[in-house]
């Protein structure tokens, strides 16, 4: 199994907040804004999209933890975008900086953990539950 990952892959995602993503339309609070949960979800898939390319066939990344802060509140119909930049590679562990900007400022910031994994492996025990 080799791997082609190097320290400074990144992936950036840009996209408009929609009420799909609101805070309101999931759940995770009042407010017609762009919901924490929705910015963590973009910043996993900036962050397995980074790798993805780099992984030997029959290999994927799973999250595993993550640490954000979200610092300001973006309202429906700005755009945002996600960076993630790995920036450590321990063994299977990966871990990225990852960033959230709206079109006037920094919105969320942290730190995300990927765990590189063996699909056929990983499949096999979550259905033997």
């Amino acid at each position: 199994m080799e791997h082609n990952l190097n320290i400074g892959m990144e992936f950036k995602i840009e996209r408009v907040v929609t009420d799909e993503i609101s805070a309101e339309s999931i759940g995770s609070g009042q407010f017609a804004v762009f919901a924490t949960p929705s910015m963590i979800m973009i910043m996993e898939q900036a962050a397995e999209k980074a790798v993805r390319s780099g992984l030997a066939e029959g290999f994927e990344s799973a999250g595993m933890v993550v640490n954000v802060e979200h610092i300001a509140a973006t309202p429906i119909g700005m755009k945002i975008e996600v960076r993630a930049v790995l920036k450590e590679i321990d063994g299977r562990r990966l871990v990225f900086d990852v960033e959230a900007r709206d079109e006037r400022e920094i919105i969320g910031r942290g730190v995300h953990e990927r765990v590189i994994i063996n699909k056929e492996r990983f499949m096999a025990r979550v259905n033997s539950k």
